[in-house]
C-alpha cells in the first residue's frame, strides 16, 4: 500500500516533530529492508546495462574527457579501495565522489537513457553512478547493491510524481540529491537519523535554476546530475560523521518550498511505500530508444513511420506548415512555446537541437531514422532542405494531450500528440502516436533482449567483443556478485582509445 505524506509549509513558532518532515519519510523508506522483487531485480540490471551503453557511446566525447580527467587527478580516499570510471582499466580507482561525477557526466551527456516524467522531468537512472561507485568504494556486494538502487529509483519517481520544480525554473536534479543519498543509505545500512541528515544535505546542496536546460544550451545539461550525485556521496560522508544539516529543509518557513517553489501557502501529497511495501518504482520508469529528449521520442517514432508511408512529406517545397498539437510540458520545453530562437538555429549546439522538436522531426521524417551522432551532425544541420523543412514546423499545446500528459492512469499516460501536415495543395495528413515504440505500452516494449542490443551497438566501436561480452555476463547475475565482482562492474576501452582523446589541463 502506497501512503500519501501531505507536505506544507510550517511557520518557525509552528511544532513539526521531525517524524512528520518529508526528509525523515524518506529515511523511514530507505531503512525498509523489504525483499526486492525478481522483476524489479531484473529492470535494475536493464538499467545498469543501459547506462554502460550510453556511457560507451559518449567515451570520448569533450565533457567526459574533462569529467575523467578531473577524477583521476584526485587519488582514492583513505577510507576504502575507491571506484572504477568507464573506460579506465579496472584496476585504475578514483575517490566514490569523483567516480560518481565522471561516470554521471558520461551516462548524462547524450540524453539517451532512462526516464520517468510526471509533475516533474527526471533520469532515475542518474542514481546508479553515485551508488555504484560508493558500492565499490565500501566493498558491497550485488545483494546490497540491488537494495540501494531501488531506493534510489523508489524515491525519484516517488518525489517526481508530486512536487513540480520547472515550474518555478528549478533544475530536475533537485530529486535526484535526495534520492541518491536515500539510496546510498539504504547501500550502507545506515539509520534513519543519518540518512535523514544526508538527504536534508543533499537537497540543500543541488538546487540551482533550469537555465543549464534554457536557450543555447551547454555542456553543464550533463555535469548538473554528475554533480548531484557527488553531492550526495559527501552529503552521506558528512552525516556519517554525525554532522547535522538544514532542517527542516523540505517545510521551513525559509525552506525550498516556501522561497523555490510554490510558496508559503504550497502544500503536496508525496506517495510513499508503506512499511513493508516493495519498492517498485522503476517499473513505472522507461528508456530510450532514441538519443533524443524523452518528450522526443514517441515523436521520431512518428517521423519514421510518415517517411515509410509518404516520403514525399521530408521535401520542404510540398509542405504549406507542419503543426504538432501536443502537451504543455512539450510545446513549453523542447517546442515553439519555449520561445528560444536557438530552438531553430542551424549552428546550435548538439545540446540545443536535442531540445528542439521541430529540428529533431524534420531530421527524422526526412531520414526515416535516428542517429545518436550523425542525426546532430553540424552538417546535418545545416542541410538546405532541412533548414527548410524545420522552419515550417511549430507545435501548440493541446489541453486533452496535457491531461493524458499528468494522467496517473499508466494505460492512458501519454507524451506524444497530433500531427497536421499541410501541402502545398492544400491537402493535410493528420497522424498521432501516444507513447514511443519502446514504451511499455508501445508498439515494440524495450526488454532484456533489446537492452542488451542496444548495448552491444553503442559498444562496439569502442569495447572489444570479449569486454562486451564479459561484462554482459557480469551484469546479468547482479543479485549474486561478490563484492570482488561488484568492483568489476565497469567497461574498458580499446587499447589507446582514451589516450587519444584530449584531456584538457585544469586546475587539479
Amino acid at each position: 500500500m502506497t501512503v500519501n505524506h501531505h507536505v506544507r509549509v510550517y511557520r518557525s513558532e509552528e511544532d513539526l516533530p521531525r517524524e512528520n518532515q518529508l526528509a525523515w519519510k524518506i529515511a523511514e523508506v530507505a531503512t525498509d529492508s523489504v525483499e526486492v522483487e525478481a522483476d524489479v531485480v531484473d529492470m535494475i540490471i536493464n538499467r545498469i546495462i543501459d547506462n554502460a551503453s550510453v556511457a560507451a557511446a559518449s567515451l570520448t566525447r569533450a565533457p567526459i574527457n574533462a569529467a575523467r580527467a578531473q577524477a583521476f587527478a584526485h587519488p582514492v580516499s583513505t577510507g576504502g579501495k575507491g571506484a572504477t570510471v568507464f573506460g579506465a582499466a579496472l584496476d585504475e580507482h578514483t575517490s566514490p565522489e569523483w567516480a560518481a561525477w565522471a561516470n554521471g557526466v558520461a551516462v548524462r551527456e547524450l540524453d539517451y537513457h532512462d526516464t520517468f516524467l510526471a509533475a516533474d522531468y527526471s533520469h532515475p537512472g542518474d542514481n546508479i553512478p553515485p551508488i555504484l561507485a560508493v558500492a565499490q568504494h565500501v566493498g558491497s556486494d550485488g545483494q546490497a547493491l540491488v537494495r540501494g538502487l531501488a531506493t534510489g529509483y523508489e524515491i525519484q519517481v516517488d518525489l517526481v510524481k508530486a512536487i513540480c520544480l520547472h515550474k518555478h525554473k528549478i533544475d530536475h536534479v533537485a530529486h535526484l540529491g535526495p534520492s541518491a543519498a536515500a539510496g546510498i543509505g539504504t547501500l550502507l545500512g545506515l539509520d534513519a537519523e543519518t540518512i535523514y541528515q544526508a538527504v536534508s544535505q543533499a537537497l540543500h546542496t543541488t538546487t540551482a535554476t533550469r537555465q543549464s536546460r534554457k536557450g543555447e544550451i551547454s555542456t553543464w545539461k550533463a555535469h548538473a546530475p554528475a554533480f548531484a550525485g557527488k553531492m550526495a556521496v559527501e552529503a552521506v560522508d558528512r552525516a556519517m560523521r554525525g554532522q547535522t544539516s538544514p532542517s527542516p529543509i523540505y517545510e521551513g518557513e525559509d525552506g525550498v518550498i516556501a522561497w523555490m517553489l510554490d510558496g508559503p501557502d504550497a502544500a503536496y501529497d508525496v506517495p510513499l511505500p508503506a512499511a513493508g511495501e516493495a519498492k517498485r518504482a522503476i517499473l513505472d520508469t522507461y528508456t530510450k530508444e532514441h538519443s533524443a529528449e524523452y518528450q522526443a521520442q514517441a515523436w521520431i517514432d512518428l517521423a519514421r513511420k510518415l517517411h515509410g508511408e509518404r516520403p514525399e512529406l521530408g521535401d520542404p517545397a510540398n509542405i504549406e506548415s507542419i503543426v504538432l498539437h501536443t502537451s504543455h510540458h512539450t510545446h513549453y520545453v523542447i517546442g515553439s512555446g519555449a520561445n528560444d530562437p536557438q530552438k531553430y538555429d542551424p549552428t546550435a549546439s548538439r545540446e540545443t537541437l536535442d531540445h528542439s522538436i521541430p529540428y529533431i522531426f524534420a531530421v527524422a521524417l526526412q531520414d526515416g531514422s535516428w542517429h545518436h551522432v550523425d542525426s546532430y551532425a553540424p552538417e546535418r544541420a545545416a542541410r538546405e532542405d532541412t533548414v527548410a523543412l524545420w522552419q515550417k514546423i511549430s507545435t501548440l499545446e493541446d489541453a486533452e494531450w496535457t491531461r493524458r500528459y499528468h494522467s496517473l492512469d499508466i494505460s492512458e499516460k501519454a507524451f506524444g500528440g497530433r500531427v497536421e501536415i499541410t501541402l502545398t495543395d492544400g491537402t493535410k495528413v493528420v497522424d498521432e502516436i501516444a507513447v514511443a515504440d519502446a514504451h511499455p505500452l508501445g508498439a515494440r516494449p524495450f526488454a532484456r533482449e533489446n537492452y542488451i542490443n542496444k548495448f552491444r551497438v553503442l559498444a562496439e566501436p569502442v569495447l572489444e567483443a570479449a569486454e562486451i561480452e564479459r561484462f554482459l555476463e557480469l551484469v546479468q547475475r547482479l543479485p549474486e556478485l561478490t563484492a570482488a565482482e561488484v568492483a568489476e562492474l565497469s567497461i574498458i576501452a580499446k587499447p589507446g582509445l582514451l589516450a587519444s582523446a584530449p584531456a584538457p589541463a585544469g586546475l587539479f
